[in-house]
C-alpha cells in the first residue's frame, strides 16, 4: 500500500515549501519597494490602510541603509495580510496611464518636429488627418518657429506650435 503524500499526519505535504514561502515574501518585498518609490500623490490614490501607509511614509524618511532595509522588510510583512492583487491592479493601471500619456506626448513632438522640418507637405498631411485644424494659423506658427530657429532665438513659437498641436491632437483622456 502506497503512502498518501498529501496526508499531513504521514509527514507529507502540508503547505507551500519553505523556498516557495521565501519567493512569495520576496515578491511582496519588491511590491513594498515599488510603493516606497511612488510619489506621495500616487500613494494617496492607492487603497492603503493606515498602518501600511505609515510604514511606507516612515520608509521614505529613513536614510540609514540597514534601517531602510528593515522597514522595507516590515512593509513586505504587512503586505502578506493584505489583498495585494487589488493594489497591483491599481499600480498597473497607473503605469499604463503614464505610458499612454508619454506615447501621446511623443506623437505630438514627432508632428511638431516634422512640421518644422518639412513645412507645407507635413502641414497638408496633418490637415488631412485632422480637418478641424486651422491651417493658416498653423502655417504662421511654423514659419515663425523656423525663423526663430534660423536666427538662434529661443523657441517660443515652437512651444506655441506644440501647445496648439497638443490641444488639437491629444485625446481628452489617454487612450490605449
Amino acid at each position: 500500500m502506497a503512502a498518501d503524500d498529501d496526508d499531513p499526519e504521514d509527514g507529507g505535504f502540508d503547505g507551500p515549501s519553505r523556498s516557495q514561502r521565501k519567493r512569495d515574501a520576496a515578491v511582496l518585498k519588491d511590491l513594498g519597494d515599488e510603493l516606497v518609490a511612488l510619489p506621495v500623490a500616487e500613494l494617496d490614490a492607492l487603497p492603503l490602510d493606515e498602518k501600511l501607509r505609515d510604514a511606507i511614509d516612515l520608509a521614505k524618511r529613513i536614510t540609514a541603509h540597514g534601517g531602510a532595509a528593515r522597514q522595507r522588510q516590515l512593509i513586505g510583512k504587512l503586505l502578506r495580510k493584505r489583498d495585494v492583487e487589488a493594489l497591483r491592479a491599481v499600480i498597473a493601471e497607473r503605469v499604463l496611464e503614464r505610458r499612454m500619456v508619454a506615447r501621446d506626448f511623443h506623437r505630438i513632438e514627432v508632428w511638431r518636429d516634422r512640421l518644422l522640418a518639412e513645412g507645407a507637405p507635413a502641414l497638408a498631411a496633418l490637415v488631412a488627418l485632422e480637418p478641424s485644424l486651422d491651417a493658416a494659423e498653423m502655417k504662421d506658427l511654423i514659419e515663425t518657429a523656423q525663423r526663430e530657429a534660423a536666427s538662434g532665438r529661443p523657441p517660443a513659437a515652437a512651444r506655441a506650435l506644440f501647445r496648439r498641436l497638443r490641444d488639437t491632437l491629444a485625446p481628452a483622456a489617454p487612450t490605449a
